[in-house]
């Protein structure tokens, strides 16, 4: 089966009372920052907070009134799982959840909230699915897939109805890519509309399943990633045939750039992604002379990142540009010198955090200590006129870089 532009108007028709037409607006920041026009689609705004509710909303819409009672199963690192787990519950289809055992805690809770069963099984999407193969088959269950299924892609490829009808002369689109069923419906829908439109796709680093079936093995597979929405070793069967099709390029982002990504989303939009989520604009911030002068839309797929994640991708960020420092700095052990070292910081606006004194572990002088404080600062040269002032001090100090 071929999916046409008639099916996605007609998925955008059957889900537009239970889904959010989401925010697509111009980012003046980022666009600034990226030297092009960048106009972003907040499906993080959805309700289960991804896209995914679009394709499993048409599929369990589609589905007999004999299906709808024997049930649903599907894995699912996340995104995918609240989004079947909640539309089934609106619907009173009884539904079971296989996600790999590494998933974060808060997608789970999030989709047992839904009054799903989850099953917690294999190391990877790919283990998942052949644990709820076994299950669908055993239990007479009716297996939803995230993304190799014509009426899923269909569903997904609403989102691009949106942006042309709010963006007509949109030049680019991009969107993450994990087992393509975004990307194939995005590209389905957007190349119909307006055939010379752009789409780009973007892998993480270690899942470069996609870009290697267009280019060539990598020989780079696996391991964690803050991107785990599209931690997908391979696209489906359907799925890789729209995008030989329609897809324009495929760009492979780092963990690095999603991070900053993620911080740049928080810090300028004021608005939550996950690394998948984040990806489209660590492509363009990479690779800005691919999207030079063009009006590009990029999909912020999903918000549901864990908040300790978060919290630390933010600090991370804090610490790569030197916003948080660390010093060290060789001092007598002795009453008072603590506070004097504490008011020179402070004196010239720098924000201590954590002290640590390092006594025992130590080959110093009984009486000396190294004393490691953690600073927050405005800036790289505002930790380094603290440096040099504690130096001119008298004080043994240095920045710890690692």
């Amino acid at each position: 089966m071929t999916i046409s532009l008639k099916d996605i108007q007609q998925a955008a028709k059957r889900i537009e009372s239970a889904i959010i037409n989401t925010r697509f607006e111009k980012s003046q920041t980022l666009s600034i920052i990226a030297s092009t026009e960048l106009f972003l689609k907040f499906e993080n705004l959805q309700f289960t907070s991804s896209f995914k509710d679009r394709g499993a909303l048409n599929k369990l819409l589609q589905l007999s009134e004999q299906d709808k009672k024997s049930g649903v199963i599907a894995m699912s690192a996340g995104n995918h799982a609240k989004a079947v787990a909640y539309h089934s519950q609106r619907l009173g289809i009884p539904a079971t959840i296989v996600m790999p055992t590494a998933t974060p805690n808060v997608k789970v809770v999030d989709t047992q909230n839904f009054q799903a069963k989850v099953i917690l099984e294999g190391n990877t999407l790919e283990e998942a699915a052949q644990h709820a193969h076994k299950i669908a088959e055993a239990e007479g269950l009716i297996f939803v897939h995230p993304f190799n299924d014509e009426h899923i892609i269909a569903g997904q490829g609403t989102v691009a109805l949106e942006m042309l009808a709010a963006e007509p002369d949109l030049d680019c689109i991009v969107a993450p890519i994990g087992g393509g069923g975004l990307i194939a419906g995005v590209a389905t829908a957007a190349k119909s509309i307006k055939p010379d439109i752009k789409i780009i796709g973007v892998q993480v680093a270690g899942y470069p399943g996609t870009y290697d079936a267009i280019y060539g093995d990598s020989g780079i597979q696996g391991g964690s990633t803050i991107a785990e929405g599209i931690a997908v070793k391979a696209p489906g069967k359907l799925t890789m045939e729209v995008i030989d099709r329609l897809v324009d390029d495929v760009i492979v982002v780092s963990e690095e750039a999603i991070e900053e990504a993620i911080s740049l989303l928080v810090n300028i939009e004021k608005t939550v992604t996950e690394g998948a989520g984040a990806s489209c604009l660590a492509a363009v911030l990479s690779n800005q002379e691919v999207f030079a002068n063009q009006k590009t839309a990029l999909i912020l797929s999903g918000a549901n990142i864990d908040t300790r994640i978060l919290a630390s991708v933010l600090m991370r960020r804090l610490v790569k540009k030197g916003r948080i420092v660390r010093y060290k700095i060789r001092i007598d052990d002795s009453p008072g010198t603590l506070s004097s070292v504490s008011a020179a910081v402070g004196d010239l606006g720098g924000n201590i955090l954590e002290v640590f004194h390092q006594r025992m572990f130590s080959s110093l002088p009984i009486k000396e200590a190294d004393l490691y404080l953690t600073v927050e600062t405005k800036d790289v040269s505002q930790s380094e006129v603290i440096l040099k002032k504690l130096m001119e001090l008298g004080y043994q100090a240095s920045m710890v870089e690692d």
